[in-house]
């Protein structure tokens, strides 16, 4: 096993690196709650894409978790260094905390933040065990429960949603799951194009040739494409840990997008986390102010969910709240940009925004 450090706050919290724990994911499925966000191959792809450092705050050193914050240092001489949990996550609860476990792992991590010189300690999930703490941001989060089977599913979308599933299934459209770089690359083709009208630049190609490596080529997840032919249209990037299936990226090619192919990737994705037994789909983080994106995940029968971050300044010793940066001027400048340049400035970024 790893060397594992002792946290230097309240004594039995420790400081683990997963990426060191060959028995991480099996020993932090057994806590409620656990997902994706939590597993060893989301951690790889982050340190293997930004370098980021984890140290995730467990107790005890061995045997089964009762509690675990996983936290990542962002160095930046850019933007600063900080402490987020996690870095391009929509959300990570801390697992197997209580009102009385709790104390301690925060405790933990304000001690971690100090001596690491943190400007920020920022938590994307776990507000309820510091409910007087302001939410520094706040979004919604959809999910759809899938064991309801798939006519009653399919009868649950809005009536919109359901005539674009069938006039996607009468295009002739066809849909493919992989999980190789080949189809990785197709999609990211086709998220340069949407990040371009979204106003925003895309992630590194090698963020998504890591998540291949560590992620779809371990069985955690899908690369679904709809194609016309042999020319990809529209895709999206799916999650998958325990019973639960994440949808994390969605992209099109907006010439297509009469034929709907975006609802068809949605539905085929559905019905088969159905078939396979997965208890629910969650469709992710959306900004308060994006109505479009809201109605969208609406439309397919999601439940929704209010999700609040927490910021605490180490500078000001006090909680703060953040500006969701989603839009503002920037979208009008990514949206001139040539898609070689959008490309070069999410490569130069993203690292520095986490």
């Amino acid at each position: 096993m790893a060397e594992i450090t002792p946290a230097s706050g309240p004594a039995g919290i420790l400081r683990l690196n997963p990426l060191e724990l060959p028995d991480w994911d099996a020993r932090v499925a057994a806590l409620p709650g656990a997902g994706f966000f939590h597993t060893a191959a989301w951690a790889r792809v982050l340190h293997a894409t930004y370098g980021y450092s984890p140290y995730y705050l467990a107790s005890p050193a061995t045997g089964p978790l009762r509690s675990v914050l996983p936290l990542m240092e962002v160095a930046s001489w850019l933007t600063g260094q900080r402490g987020i949990s996690l870095p391009f996550t929509d959300t990570v609860e801390p697992l197997g905390c209580d009102a009385d476990s709790f104390p301690a792992l925060w405790s933990a991590a304000l001690d971690l933040a100090r001596e690491r010189g943190w400007k920020y300690l920022e938590c994307r999930g776990g507000k309820q065990w510091l409910a007087a703490a302001p939410a520094s941001t706040s979004f919604l989060n959809h999910w759809l429960p899938l064991a309801t089977g798939e006519s009653a599913l399919f009868a649950g979308f809005d009536e919109a949603v359901r005539r674009a599933v069938r006039k996607a299934e009468q295009s002739g459209l066809t849909v493919e799951f992989s999980q190789n770089l080949e189809s990785m690359q197709a999609f990211y083709r086709l998220l340069g194009l949407t990040r371009r009208r979204h106003g925003v630049p895309p992630q590194p190609f090698p963020f998504f040739a890591n998540i291949q490596e560590h992620v779809l080529a371990k069985n955690h997840g899908w690369i679904v494409l709809a194609r016309q032919g042999a020319v990809p249209v529209a895709g999206a990037v799916f999650f998958h840990s325990g019973r639960t299936a994440l949808y994390k990226f969605g992209a099109s090619d907006d010439a297509f997008q009469h034929l709907r192919a975006n609802n068809l990737v949605m539905w085929h994705a559905i019905q088969r986390y159905a078939r396979e037994g997965f208890a629910r789909l969650d469709f992710g983080r959306t900004s308060l102010g994006n109505e479009g994106l809201r109605k969208f995940k609406l439309g397919w029968g999601a439940q929704e969910e209010q999700v609040d971050y927490l910021r605490y300044d180490l500078r000001q010793s006090a909680f703060v709240t953040a500006r969701d940066e989603a839009t503002g001027w920037h979208n009008r400048l990514f949206r001139a940009l040539p898609l070689p340049l959008s490309r070069l400035a999410g490569a130069l970024l993203y690292r520095h925004i986490a």
